[in-house]
């Protein structure tokens, strides 16, 4: 059978980590929080589930909280990896759907549905501009690249170099693993926006990050 890590990167959210560990319905001790550097109390929450907690001493990045997640996984000889967030943003009773649909792939998109009724329109107008780009660059139709809800194996993740460490990441292992030969996939997922979930997007500054990640993808 194969192990799966439970990997949720983290930043102040001390309020509602608890609450989404509580719904894992997984081992413990086969889930692991990464701290980003947290001001709050997001470790002390994570531990006090009996979870595994590890900590950056200063706010490194989204991209960098799943490498040093990644690293943990191949270290420790899991098979694969499920990434959720962990601000309550994702609906942790999907996680056996994505065990399921790794069987049959590399890397597993959680793929939510699109609607100013149920997300921010600027959040809409981003994940679909940057979901349109990274296609192009992977060479695969992929309808929501900003998902952090998926599933990825350990061979993706021996094989890529992720050279970002924030937001960017995200979009950057799927053009890797696309370009490797990798199988992606995607599976809808239920979408959730909580006001009191705060984004830590800077829309101005992660947008350039973004902007000079798809101009250095590019295939001159």
């Amino acid at each position: 059978m194969e192990k799966a890590l439970i990997l949720l990167p983290a930043y102040n959210v001390g309020p509602l980590v608890g609450e989404v560990i509580e719904r894992i319905r997984y081992p413990r001790n086969h889930i692991l929080v990464v701290d980003d550097g947290s001001t709050d109390n997001t470790s002390e929450v994570a531990r006090s589930k009996g979870v595994i907690v590890i900590r950056h001493t200063r706010n490194l990045g989204k991209g960098a909280a799943h490498k040093t997640g990644f690293r943990y996984a191949v270290t420790h000889g899991y098979d694969y990896v499920i990434t959720i967030d962990a601000d309550g943003q994702h609906d942790p009773d999907e996680i056996p759907r994505f065990m399921e649909a790794i069987k049959h792939y590399d890397m597993v998109i959680g793929r939510r549905y699109f609607s100013w009724r149920n997300m921010p329109l600027v959040r809409v107008f981003t994940n679909v501009t940057t979901s349109f780009i990274v296609s192009l660059l992977s060479g695969q139709r992929l309808r929501d690249v900003q998902s952090g809800y998926r599933a990825i194996r350990r061979t993706v993740i021996e094989r890529v170099r992720l050279r970002t460490n924030r937001y960017q990441t995200e979009s950057e292992i799927i053009v890797q693993a696309a370009r490797l030969g990798f199988r992606i996939g995607e599976i809808p997922i239920s979408t959730i926006y909580r006001r009191e979930a705060r984004s830590h997007i800077n829309p101005i500054i992660d947008t350039l990050r973004f902007i000079k990640f798809a101009i250095s993808s590019l295939r001159l």
